[in-house]
C-alpha cells in the first residue's frame, strides 16, 4: 500500500518536495482480510433485514472522489465475495508502521435514524492510542436528505424497492503524527445502527528533516460569490496542507507570516487573494480566493510577503459561477450555503403559533405538537388528552384556541433588539407549523392565517421588515412545514404522523369530525398551497433561509430555482436546509449535536426548554438553558464546523418569558467580548478538542482564524494554570490573552513541554469571566 509513496522518492514530485512543495496523495488500504458483509444486490443482507444497494449505481475498482483514491470491488455482483466491513471490533494492522496525515473513509450506517457516534481507535508505534469519533450517517433517512459521495435513487428491501435516496458517505479525519501509525481498531459490534466501511485510504506524511512540505489539498470552485467593483467574483475554496508529521513542529517546518493564495488561469484572475499566516506540520488551512473570468483549468500559487512564489499547483478543474438556476437536480445540486451563513454560527429559532396558547406537554414531548398528541391516542393513557379534558373539557377543539392566539403584546422591534443583544447573527421564525396555521398572507391558498384569524396581523411581515430596517446585519429566516396533520387536501399525500384528512374528535362528542378553520377548496395541496406559499416567502417576504421541516411530497425543484434566482437578481445569497425534500445546503440534527468534525456544513437546533421548542407551561424556570449551557453548546458546535440555532417559545400574546430572555442576554454578554473565538472562525483540522483533558476537567475546544487560534476552556481554571494535552499551532513569539468583559488581558505567560501547553493565568483574571474561558493566541509576524 506504500508503492505510490515510495515512487515519490524517485520522481519529479520529490524534487518539488525539496523546494518546499509536495504532492497530496491518497493511498488505498486493503480491507479484503476483514470484509464480512454483502451490501449489493442480488445476494446481499446489508442491514440484517435483507436490505441491499442496487449494484448498477455503485462505482467499481479504483475510484476517485474529492482528489482521494479508494479501492472498491471490481464487481459488486460476485455473490461469493463480501464487499464491506461490518464493524465488530476488528483490528487492521498496517504492513509497515507509517506516519499518516489523514485517514479517509467510505462508509454507511445500516439504520434509519439519527447518526450514531462510532469510535475507531488508532494505535501508534510508541504504544499510544487515539480515538477517532466518526458520526455515522445512515444509508437512508426518512424525511431528511443527505448529501453523499455515492447516492442511489432507491434500495431493495425484502418486500421490494424503498424509493428513498440511499447513500455511501465519505469522511476524513486528521491523524496525530507524533509516532508512526501501527493499527486501526474498528468499533465494537452493535445490534442496530451498525457501521459498515466500504473502503479506507490514507495520506502519508512526508519524511521529517527536509524543511517545509506544503501541498494543495483541494481547489474547489464554489457557487459562493462576493461583489468586486460591481461584478460578482467567484469564491474558490483552497485548502493547503503541511504534510510533515506533527512532532516536527518548529519555525523551520511551519509556514509563518503573511502568505497570499491566488488562483489563476488563461482568462482567470484573482481579485482578492486568500491569506494564511500560520500552517504548522500535520495541519491544514482553508481560505477563499475571489476570482473573475473563466478558464478550463486553474493554477494555485502561494506567495510570501515579498511576493515570491513558495508553492504552485496546477491542473485544477474549474466550474463557472452559476448565474441562473434551472429547476433540475443537476443545476440545483451545485448550490451551497453562503459565506455569511458559514460565519454567522449562532441563530435564534422562534416557535410561535396557536399551540402557544395551550402551551403544554408532558416531559420529553414537544408542546407545539399539542394538536397531534391530543388525538393520538384518544384515551386516558395519553397525558395530553387527559390534560385537555381536565383543563378545557371535551367540547373544546384545537381550533377553538385560534382566537386566543392574539399576539397582543408582540413588538417586532423589541424582538429583533433582543436577538441582536443575545449575540445572534440570524433568526428563523416558524411561519407555519404542522397545524397548518400560517403567520403570513397566504393569498387564495387558504384563509387559515393570522391576517384573517386570531391576531389579524401579518406577523411574518412585521418581524422580517422590522429586522431589515432596524437590524440590517441580522439575517432573516423562515421555517415552513411541508405537510399538515389534518388538512383534508393533504390526505392523498398522507404518511406516518401526517395522515391528512380532518381530525376525528378526540372525545367522541359533537362535532365528531373537527373543522379545519379557514380551509378553502383548492385543486392540489402541493401545487396550489405548498408551492405558492413557499414561493411567496421567498419572493414576497425576501427570506434568506428556507428552513423546511418533515420533507415528504413536494415540488422543491421549482421552488429552489425560484428562490435562488430571485435572491441572485437582488444581489443576495440565500440557503436551504436538508428537510425541503432534496438538494440541501446543510444538515440539521435536532436536540442533538455531532460528536466529531463534519466537513459538510451543519446546524444543530434545540429549544431553551430541555424538551420542547414551543412554550411549555409545565417547564420550571430553572430548567431552561442558562448562559453556561448556551455558550458551551455553541462553542462545541462551532469547533466541529456547525451552527447553533437556539429556540425560544413566546406566549400567545407575543411575550418572551423572562427565563428565556435573561438567559439569552447572559449568553450575549459573553459573546460581546469573546465572540472573536466564535464568529467567522474555522474548525481546526487537527481536532475540535483536547483529547486528554486534565482530571476533573472538561475538554477545551479549539477554533481558528487566519491570525489567531482559540482555546476555549469549559472548566474554570484553578491553581493559576490551564493545561492542554495536545500539540497546538503555537510558536515562540506568539502571545496569549484571556478575553474578558473589560477587554483582553495582558499577554499571559505560557510554555510548551513535548505535547503539553501550560498557560499561567491569575485567579483574579479567571474570576472576571463566566460560562467559558476563551484564551486567544495571537500569531506573531502577522501584517
Amino acid at each position: 500500500m506504500h508503492l505510490r509513496f515510495l515512487l515519490l522518492l524517485f520522481s519529479g514530485l520529490w524534487a518539488q518536495f525539496l523546494t518546499g512543495q509536495a504532492a497530496y496523495s491518497s493511498e488505498p488500504i486493503s480491507l479484503d482480510a476483514l470484509k464480512n458483509n454483502k451490501a449489493a444486490w442480488p445476494a446481499a443482507n446489508f442491514d440484517g433485514l435483507a436490505g441491499a444497494y442496487d449494484s448498477q449505481f455503485l462505482p467499481t475498482g479504483t475510484w476517485e472522489y474529492d482528489g482521494l483514491t479508494f479501492s472498491l470491488p471490481a464487481s459488486w455482483e460476485d455473490n461469493e465475495k463480501a464487499d464491506n466491513v461490518l464493524a465488530a471490533g476488528q483490528v487492521l494492522d498496517l504492513d509497515t508502521p507509517t506516519f499518516a496525515h489523514e485517514l479517509q473513509f467510505l462508509y454507511a450506517g445500516d439504520g434509519t435514524g439519527s447518526p450514531v457516534l462510532s469510535i475507531f481507535t488508532l494505535t501508534f508505534a510508541d504504544g499510544s492510542s487515539y480515538e477517532v469519533p466518526l458520526e455515522a450517517k445512515n444509508w437512508w433517512v426518512w424525511a431528511n436528505i443527505n448529501r453523499a459521495a455515492i447516492s442511489t435513487p432507491y434500495h431493495f428491501e425484502a418486500q421490494g424497492k424503498n424509493l428513498n435516496a440511499t447513500n455511501i458517505f465519505q469522511w476524513s479525519t486528521a491523524v496525530p503524527s507524533e509516532s508512526p501509525l501501527v493499527s486501526i481498531a474498528f468499533p465494537s459490534a452493535q445490534t442496530s445502527n451498525r457501521i459498515h466501511v466500504f473502503a479506507l485510504s490514507f495520506t502519508p506524511s512526508m519524511p521529517a528533516g527536509t524543511g517545509l512540505a506544503l501541498a494543495v489539498r483541494r481547489a474547489r470552485f464554489t457557487t459562493r460569490w462576493d461583489d468586486s467593483l460591481g461584478a460578482r467574483a467567484q469564491a474558490i475554496e483552497v485548502t493547503l496542507a503541511n504534510l510533515l508529521p506533527s512532532h516536527t513542529l518548529g519555525k523551520n517546518t511551519s509556514l509563518l507570516g503573511r502568505h497570499t493564495v491566488e488562483v489563476v488561469g488563461n482568462g482567470l484572475q484573482t481579485v482578492s487573494p486568500g491569506v494564511i499566516n500560520r500552517l504548522v506540520p500535520a495541519d491544514q488551512a482553508r481560505v477563499d480566493v475571489l476570482v473573475t473570468g473563466a478558464s478550463s483549468t486553474a493554477t494555485v500559487n502561494v506567495r510570501d510577503a515579498a511576493g515570491n512564489v513558495v508553492l504552485t499547483s496546477g491542473g485544477w478543474a474549474t466550474s463557472p459561477l452559476v448565474e441562473q438556476y434551472t429547476a433540475d437536480a443537476e443545476s440545483l445540486s451545485m448550490h451551497e450555503a453562503p459565506a455569511w451563513f458559514n460565519g454567522a454560527k449562532y441563530g435564534i429559532f422562534v416557535h410561535w403559533g396557536v399551540y402557544s396558547y395551550p402551551a403544554w406537554a408532558p416531559k420529553n414531548e414537544y408542546a407545539e405538537w399539542y394538536d397531534y398528541y391530543l388525538h393520538n391516542p384518544p384515551d386516558a393513557s395519553n397525558p395530553t388528552w387527559e390534560h385537555h379534558l381536565q383543563t378545557y373539557g371535551p367540547h373544546v377543539v384545537y381550533d377553538d384556541f385560534i382566537p386566543k392566539f392574539t399576539a397582543s403584546q408582540f413588538n417586532a422591534s423589541a424582538w429583533v433588539d433582543l436577538f441582536d443583544r443575545a449575540g445572534a447573527k440570524y433568526f428563523v421564525l416558524v411561519t407555519k407549523h404542522h397545524d397548518g396555521f400560517a403567520l403570513f398572507d397566504t393569498g387564495n391558498t387558504t384563509n387559515r392565517n393570522s391576517l384573517l384569524l386570531g391576531p389579524k396581523r401579518d406577523l411574518v411581515a412585521e418581524l422580517l421588515q422590522t429586522a431589515k430596517k432596524e437590524k440590517p446585519d441580522l439575517h432573516r429566516g423562515t421555517y415552513y412545514s411541508l405537510p399538515e396533520w389534518f388538512n383534508p387536501d393533504f390526505q392523498k399525500y398522507g404518511f406516518g404522523s401526517w395522515p391528512g384528512g380532518l381530525a376525528h374528535n378526540a372525545f367522541n362528542v359533537s362535532p365528531l369530525i373537527e373543522p379545519y378553520t379557514g380551509h378553502v377548496d383548492i385543486g392540489d395541496y402541493i401545487q396550489d398551497l405548498q408551492l405558492p406559499q413557499m414561493v411567496d416567502l421567498a419572493v414576497k417576504y425576501d427570506t434568506e433561509i428556507m428552513w423546511c421541516d418533515i420533507g415528504g411530497p413536494h415540488n422543491a425543484l421549482e421552488f429552489s430555482a425560484a428562490f435562488y434566482n430571485h435572491a441572485m437578481a437582488q444581489g443576495r445569497q440565500v440557503t436551504i436546509n436538508d428537510r425541503c425534500g432534496l438538494l440541501p445546503d446543510w444538515d440539521t440534527p435536532e436536540y442533538a449535536t455531532f460528536g466529531s468534525i463534519q466537513t459538510q456544513k451543519w446546524e444543530s437546533s434545540e429549544g431553551m426548554d430541555p424538551f420542547s421548542y414551543g412554550l411549555n407551561s409545565a417547564t420550571n424556570a430553572s430548567e431552561y438553558k442558562n448562559g453556561t449551557t448556551i455558550i458551551q453548546t455553541l462553542v462545541d458546535i462551532v469547533s466541529k464546523n456547525g451552527n447553533f440555532l437556539l429556540d425560544i417559545g413566546p406566549t400567545a400574546e407575543g411575550t418572551i418569558i423572562e427565563p428565556e430572555m435573561n438567559n439569552l442576554l447572559d449568553a450575549g454578554s459573553w459573546l460581546k467580548y469573546a465572540g472573536g473565538c466564535v464568529y467567522d472562525t474555522e474548525y481546526w483540522f487537527s481536532g475540535s478538542q483536547d483529547p486528554n483533558p486534565e482530571q476533573d476537567t472538561l475538554p477545551a475546544r479549539f477554533t481558528t482564524t487566519p491570525t489567531t487560534f482559540c482555546i476555549v476552556a469549559f472548566s474554570q481554571p484553578v491553581g493559576g494554570k490551564v493545561t492542554i494535552n495536545k500539540r497546538l499551532p503555537i510558536l515562540d513569539g506568539d502571545s496569549i490573552v484571556l478575553l474578558r468583559p473589560q477587554g483582553p488581558s495582558a499577554p499571559l505567560t505560557w510554555n510548551v513541554d513535548a505535547t503539553k501547553l501550560v498557560i499561567d493565568v491569575a485567579e483574579s483574571e479567571v474570576a472576571q469571566v463566566e460560562f467559558a474561558w476563551a484564551f486567544q493566541v495571537n500569531y506573531a509576524n502577522v501584517n
